[in-house]
């Protein structure tokens, strides 16, 4: 889920002190003060991911979807700001629920206050299972055991090639594919160790670390709540077809899921998550 902040905004209490967005994120850094209007308190406080966050030496306090990095804003009051403990520079940092209202207001969408940290927590949990779908990738390969999320980007109007094929499918063959439009869309940004020329080995990531970029593709799918009325989500996470090894990885990957298929064997995923096999 990631809400961006293209939209003018609504008041300058909720409003970051510059416009400027942030090449990691692509949205500008948000208040902790309440928006005018709002009605109930809302948590200051943010939560470490368990994402590691690429070069991470130069870019301390780079804050994950969807806020961007840096302190609170030099404008607002000090009394707006939390006291919190200042982040670990070698992960992401999610927004606050006051963070997380800003950004919807900001963009112009009407959302109950008394939903925002239910929404935060479903926003976290989400990411949390896209990074894991991403590490199953980046462990297939040498170093990527120690691969960091360098950027992101959310692009939530935007089909990604294989939403619109199977968008396509589905008009033609509902009970094969479906019909059901991606909610989200992301794009990943990660960064994979890359092996030393001389000992072919890798090293903890750093800014001085040699690496290899690869970009990964997350559409993000509401699915029918389950019996018990909790929401359920489907996660289609695969590498960009940026490359040719990235195409053989995909149909590698394809293949393997038809051969499990056709044996009786299913993917796993985190629960209240399903992951979208490559069709």
């Amino acid at each position: 889920m990631h809400v961006d902040s293209t939209a003018a905004p609504k008041s300058s209490a909720a409003d970051p002190s510059s416009s400027a967005l942030n090449p990691l994120n692509n949205i500008p850094t948000l208040a902790q003060a309440p928006a005018v209007g709002q009605t109930i308190h809302l948590p200051l406080e943010r939560t470490l991911s368990s994402i590691p966050r690429a070069g991470a030496g130069g870019a301390a306090g780079a804050s994950a979807c969807p806020v961007a990095s840096g302190s609170a804003p030099s404008a607002q009051p000090a009394a707006a700001a939390a006291p919190a403990a200042p982040a670990k520079v070698d992960q992401w940092e999610y927004p606050s629920p006051q963070q997380f209202y800003n950004a919807l207001v900001r963009k112009g969408w009407e959302t109950p206050e008394e939903s925002v940290e239910m929404m935060v927590n479903i926003h976290n949990w989400l990411n949390e299972a896209a990074w894991q779908q991403v590490r199953t990738w980046e462990e297939k390969h040498y170093g990527g055991d120690r691969s960091s999320l360098a950027s992101f980007q959310g692009r939530p109007q935007e089909l990604s090639p294989k939403a619109r094929y199977h968008l396509f499918l589905g008009a033609i063959l509902p009970s094969r594919f479906g019909f059901v439009r991606p909610f989200d869309r992301h794009d990943w940004v990660v960064h994979r160790p890359a092996p030393s020329s001389a000992q072919a080995a890798y090293t903890a990531a750093s800014s001085s670390q040699a690496f290899t970029t690869h970009r990964y593709v997350i559409d993000y799918y509401a699915l029918p709540d389950d019996d018990e009325g909790n929401p359920v989500f489907s996660l289609d996470v695969r590498p960009a077809v940026d490359s040719p090894a990235a195409v053989v990885e995909r149909v590698s990957e394809w293949w393997k899921n038809k051969k499990d298929a056709w044996a009786g064997q299913g993917q796993t995923a985190t629960p209240g998550t399903r992951v979208q096999e490559e069709k």
